[in-house]
């Protein structure tokens, strides 16, 4: 494996989407000797503008001018979903390799024209962030799929959050649009179960909640999955800001940093008096180049950066219980317990930067690419599909991982 420090060559960034998405990888695009910034597209001059200062780069008002730059050899697609298929295309008609942010797409047929339009021009696609690159969660699909405690039987996974209660533009509510948690949140806890499954998902049965008329869109499910190897999985999101389940992985937040549980309840009283307007407002002010930004968490807090998560998941085996945790997996065997400790992350995820750098310049195989993410947003369909309609849903678009 190439040492990060000392990157055979450096791949030239293009960033598609100055926003919310950007700024929770920054760090990494930053920090990450493997990478240059060289340019960033975005219809809003504040954001081109800080951009420009930021990182010395070039800016474009739209995405298909930016890929004529001949400096950038990857774009990382973080614009609004419904952006994600034609930016793609963008790119791999001018020859660029791919990170698209989830969810991949608003639907199937676009997902399958995003693979396609890869395929074509011979580019890589990696789709990511979402915690199925975590540290903590590859390490237990590796203990699972080592065989040393058995069979996989069973994945238990919760998050509770307060997704719901942060500022939204209007789309951002409306799950035709791609918003709400089953769209933005189910990826990550859906990658999560895939990656430790280690096999074909076969079904979904599912039930979800609009349980807040201001909020029109769904902000919880719960769903059972069955997988062709006999395991079978229940995962639950709840994004109306009560529990938090952070308080179950010592207070460390789903970013991998320290969280105050003081701060409980500061998102919903944030938005308590504010119209759509003034909430559309505060999320302008508040984003990448408005006057209230505030840049994420840099190298200053390295020594207190554990790995992300999504929540509480106990991986069950014949032998015994896994949890992977922030700062490594507990292992609940059948006659002892024990805690394996992983080093803390040089960046956060830099998993995502492994991935994309191993298969442009080294060749290897990804996890993450567009059959991979396809397969997730397929069941993260299912799970609406079946919450509407009340039944079983079969699965037919599914893949399995790489060996470990």
């Amino acid at each position: 494996m190439i040492d990060p420090a000392a990157p055979d060559r450096l791949l030239g960034l293009g960033v598609a989407g100055i926003g919310r998405a950007f700024t929770l990888m920054l760090p990494t695009l930053v920090g990450d000797p493997r990478l240059r910034i060289v340019a960033g597209a975005d219809p809003r001059a504040e954001a081109r503008a800080r951009f420009a200062e930021d990182f010395s780069a070039r800016v474009y008002d739209t995405v298909e001018a930016m890929c004529e730059n001949p400096d950038i050899e990857v774009i990382y697609i973080a614009s609004p979903h419904q952006f994600h298929r034609p930016n793609v295309e963008a790119a791999a008609r001018a020859g660029k390799h791919v990170l698209v942010e989830k969810p991949m797409a608003l639907s199937l047929d676009d997902c399958q024209a995003m693979i396609d339009a890869a395929d074509k021009a011979g580019v890589v696609m990696i789709v990511g962030h979402s915690h199925g690159f975590d540290r903590p969660i590859a390490r237990t699909r590796e203990l699972v799929a080592s065989g040393a405690y058995g069979n996989l039987r069973m994945i238990t996974a919760m998050q509770f959050t307060d997704f719901l209660y942060r500022p939204r533009r209007p789309e951002e509510l409306d799950t035709s649009a791609g918003g709400g948690v089953i769209f933005n949140q189910a990826p990550h806890q859906v990658d999560n179960i895939r990656v430790i499954a280690g096999g074909k998902a076969k079904s979904v049965r599912a039930g979800a909640g609009v349980w807040d008329a201001a909020r029109p869109t769904e902000g919880a499910y719960s769903a059972f999955m069955t997988f062709e190897n006999g395991a079978f999985a229940s995962l639950t999101y709840n994004g109306h800001g009560h529990f938090d389940t952070d308080e179950w992985q010592e207070w460390i937040s789903e970013i991998g940093l320290p969280k105050d549980p003081a701060r409980h309840g500061r998102a919903r009283a944030a938005l308590a008096d504010l119209d759509e307007a003034a909430e559309l407002k505060l999320k302008a002010e508040t984003n990448y180049g408005g006057p209230r930004y505030t840049p994420p968490h840099g190298d200053e807090d390295a020594a207190r950066r554990w790995h992300q998560h999504f929540g509480m998941l106990i991986a069950s085996c014949d032998g015994g219980d896994l949890r992977p945790r922030p700062d490594g997996v507990v292992i609940y065997g059948n006659a002892e317990r024990r805690f394996e400790q992983l080093e803390r992350p040089r960046l956060p995820r830099s998993e995502v930067i492994d991935e994309l750098y191993g298969a442009i310049v080294q060749g290897h195989k990804p996890l993450h690419d567009g059959r991979w993410a396809m397969a997730t947003m397929e069941v993260c369909y299912a799970i609406l599909q079946s919450s509407r309609e009340g039944r079983e849903v079969t699965l037919t678009r599914q893949c399995e991982p790489p060996v470990v």
